[in-house]
């Protein structure tokens, strides 16, 4: 790892053991970028990457010569103006109404380690050895203002994180337009974009497209992340798949607006934007004020989209994800939403929990219900206080009684909504995002808290920590249930508007960090419908986040393969439902339930005493398994081998750290009649190891799983007769691969 200065060609090469980044600086003082990719050795001068040459209609910056025009130079982070007619990665407004910056080298400093972002989730690194960073300082001479333009390079894997610092260093306000965390300039446009998107209940459904001349965009002005699309990017190699070829991968660690824009112009370059949406965004910056943009995580990968994914995986489980739970195989829970509902006591909650128990599961979690008026959906969100009638002893008597019977405890809030019907709305009406005189949509009969306000933030914070102090609360469901639509505060003056969606977003981090820091014990997992904010913004606060509503097995296949793109396993939330499933009508074996929640948190969103005494027998067999494999199923190398958006068969797996143990998931989901013989190539195992699976009585090496394939023809090959157990639709199985 290394980051190489050259003062004669003001060139910068940045490069560890997987990739090279260099960049320049122009004669104009502006940034170039000249290479993103797989590492190549480094020389004195690497200026030849910088190809100029004049072309009709082009505009120059120096008057005279025609050599220099910013629309055809590949640039770190292009600006409005100055001759470059692409999309810009910043626009300020100056006071005098102009929108022209000259952002121009300064200096530079290089240092070991990572810093933190002042009130922003980042990746961090726990010593100075594991990365350095690279700070370049550009000004703009007119109005003083500074840009910082941070690099950030891992000792391993192709990775560069990237964040953006403005300063006012003038003497008047300016208003920033659009601040983007990356601008990545290519050289062509030969790729395949990959993007993540879908609705509730159908999260991060994988879809692919050519890159074409114009923009091509995915986004989001909903307040949050939302379920429609994920803060992240891939661009392929049309010729690259799962196992091989150039892949790269944009994720900005962000929960709220974002915009991901890839502009190809007339000359096939390609322009990548990633960070926060700029419409609706206005952040006006006084002077001497900061602005700092959220951190967006680069990923190059030469082997496929595999190795892309585990390197995120990596990265995101072990410097992102903070905390007592970051490294910790995950509880077993069961969730009583899908049991009860609201309809529940204090008596039926504890049987729910004892039978529980007595199958092996270790977290019982209380949902939605538990406090003021909340019988049903439109009373009583912002009054968190335990409903007496329900709960005599409070959560404090319940919790003990949960823990009495040997499990733990955990309780859902959904801290940032308020219903109207409430003591907190009836005593602070100004509370919620609205605008005066104007009519509050609702969405679920709720409406925003407007958590760019600190005095709200506080009294949330002040009723959760009182809760959780005198209780004992091992793990936290944190749910936010509707997206941002009047976004206005009246506490803040007109000019500042366009700051709300950030401001609202920075107050769910504080509050996040505020109960993490008090309770750094408690395990946090978000959740917003399901999938609506499943981003890295939220995994710095929260290890694990609850990855749809939609529990059938069938449709989770889908949500969690795309998922895995960029998102580690560990952070799946994943449960075992009852059937015929509460979203789809669907009825799926218990079985499939489980091989697919495996590859998750896990847990059950059930009442088992309703299941038949063969049942429950099975769900204790599950647990078992899930208990002596969960620390591989979590934190091993995860690989997806067929996809259910390609395929009627699903197939994934994930391998232990020295290779002698894999466990392969496969499922299909039409049964088939007379069908070919089918196998199964494996990846990730040691060629000259001898794996056993013990449930077939055969054995491999390693070598013939990776290159003949793991043979998987059941009864659907050929005609059912005799004692051949016949096959079904929704079917699966877990093989279990160990070394001897």
């Amino acid at each position: 790892m290394s980051i190489l200065f050259d003062e004669k060609n003001m060139t910068f090469h940045l490069y560890n053991d997987a990739v090279s980044y260099i960049m320049a600086v122009l004669p104009n003082g502006h940034m170039a970028q000249l290479y993103f990719g797989r590492k190549i050795r480094h020389k004195e001068d690497f200026s030849y990457l910088l190809e100029t040459a004049p072309r009709p209609m082009a505009s120059y910056f120096f008057e005279g010569e025609r050599t220099l025009s910013l629309e055809h130079i590949r640039q770190e982070y292009g600006v409005y103006g100055n001759t470059d007619y692409r999309q810009p990665a910043v626009e300020i407004i100056h006071r005098d109404g102009s929108r022209v910056c000259d952002f121009r080298y300064h200096s530079h400093e290089i240092s070991a380690g990572k810093p933190q972002l002042p009130g922003l989730p980042a990746t961090y690194t726990e010593d100075g050895s594991e990365a350095e960073t690279l700070t370049v300082v550009l000004k703009d001479p007119v109005s003083g203002i500074s840009l910082c333009l941070n690099y950030t390079i891992f000792c391993r894997g192709g990775i560069i994180a990237r964040s953006v610092r403005l300063s006012n260093e003038g003497t008047k306000e300016v208003h920033l337009a659009k601040v983007m965390s990356l601008c990545m300039d290519l050289p062509d446009s030969d790729y395949e974009m990959m993007q993540f998107s879908g609705a509730w209940a159908r999260e991060r459904y994988v879809k692919k497209r050519r890159l074409e001349q114009g923009c091509q965009s995915v986004g989001s002005i909903r307040g949050n992340s939302s379920h429609n699309h994920n803060p992240f990017l891939v661009l392929k190699r049309p010729s690259a798949d799962e196992f091989q070829g150039e892949v790269m991968g944009f994720s900005l660690i962000y929960s709220g607006n974002f915009l991901a824009q890839v502009e190809v112009d007339t000359y096939d370059t390609s322009r990548v934007l990633l960070g926060i949406h700029p419409d609706w965004f206005d952040w006006k910056l006084e002077p001497g004020e900061a602005f700092q943009a959220p951190e967006a995580v680069m990923v190059y990968s030469w082997e496929g989209l595999n190795g892309m994914s585990q390197i995120f995986h990596r990265l995101y489980q072990r410097r992102l994800a903070r905390g007592v739970w970051r490294d910790r195989p995950r509880p077993i829970l069961i969730n009583n939403w899908e049991a009860t509902y609201f309809d529940f006591t204090e008596d039926g909650l504890v049987q729910i929990a004892e039978k529980a128990r007595d199958c092996g599961v270790e977290l019982f979690v209380l949902d939605d219900g538990w406090f003021g008026a909340r019988r049903n959906e439109y009373a009583g969100l912002g009054d968190w206080k335990p409903c007496r009638e329900l709960l005599p002893d409070g959560i404090k008597g319940l919790s003990q009684k949960i823990e009495n019977l040997g499990m733990k405890f955990g309780l859902w809030f959904e801290p940032e909504m308020v219903n109207k019907d409430s003591g907190l709305y009836r005593e602070h009406p100004d509370w919620i995002l609205h605008v005066p005189g104007r009519s509050s949509s609702h969405g679920r009969y709720q409406y925003v808290l407007d958590y760019s306000r600190p005095e709200v933030v506080s009294r949330i914070y002040e009723m959760m920590s009182e809760i959780l102090r005198e209780s004992r609360i091992s793990y936290i469901k944190w749910d936010m249930n509707r997206s941002i639509t009047e976004c206005y505060s009246p506490a803040l003056p007109a000019d500042r508007q366009g700051e709300v969606f950030h401001r609202y977003i920075l107050g769910v981090y504080d509050l996040y960090d505020r109960l993490t820091q008090e309770f750094p014990q408690i395990l946090f997992e978000s959740c917003a419908s399901g999938g609506g904010r499943f981003d890295p913004g939220m995994l710095y606060y929260a290890p694990q986040a609850w990855a749809s509503d939609n529990t059938d097995a069938a449709e989770r296949l889908k949500i969690q393969y795309g998922t895995t793109y960029c998102y580690p396993v560990s952070s799946i939330g994943s449960h075992v439902s009852v059937v015929p499933n509460h979203q789809v009508n669907r009825s799926t074996p218990l079985y499939t339930r489980a091989n697919v929640a495996f590859f998750g948190t896990f847990g059950y969103e059930l009442d088992l005493n309703r299941l038949t005494g063969e049942e429950q027998e099975e769900v204790k067999k599950q647990i078992r398994f899930m208990k002596e494999y969960r620390l591989l199923l979590q934190f091993g190398t995860f690989y997806r081998l067929s996809s259910p958006f390609e395929h009627n068969m699903t197939a994934w797996m994930t391998v232990s750290e020295d290779q002698k143990v894999a466990l392969v998931g496969w499922y299909r989901m039409m049964n088939r009649v007379n069908a070919p013989y089918a196998r199964i190539r494996l990846k990730g195992l040691a060629p000259e190891l001898y794996y056993e699976d013990a449930s077939a009585g055969r054995g491999y090496y390693g070598d013939e799983l990776m290159n003949l394939g793991l043979l998987t023809s059941d009864s659907s090959s050929g005609e059912v007769i005799g004692d051949i157990k016949p096959g079904c639709d929704f079917d699966s199985r877990i093989y279990v691969l160990k070394a001897v």
